[in-house]
């Protein structure tokens, strides 16, 4: 299974925080455009089809990445 980049997984996730704050002060089609494209990004890395799953799944990432589970155990 290829695991993606954690590093970019996380600009990404930076980028969408970002663009849904500009949203909810002000609505841009612009922004809105950005948004759906940085959404659409996210799930295909992570292998999802919603942004909420890609979320919990790019969390998980890191922990992953070195071996231990996200409660902190370790991984076998």
């Amino acid at each position: 299974m290829l695991v993606p980049d954690p590093t970019a997984v996380r600009e990404l996730l930076t980028r969408y925080a970002v663009l849904r704050i500009s949203q909810a002060e002000k609505h841009r089609p612009q922004t809105a455009d950005e948004l759906n494209d940085v959404v659409d990004t996210l799930c295909a890395m992570m292998g999802t089809t919603g942004i909420r799953e890609a979320i919990v799944k790019a969390d998980a990432l890191p922990a992953a990445a070195r071996g231990t589970a996200a409660d902190g155990r370790a991984v076998a």
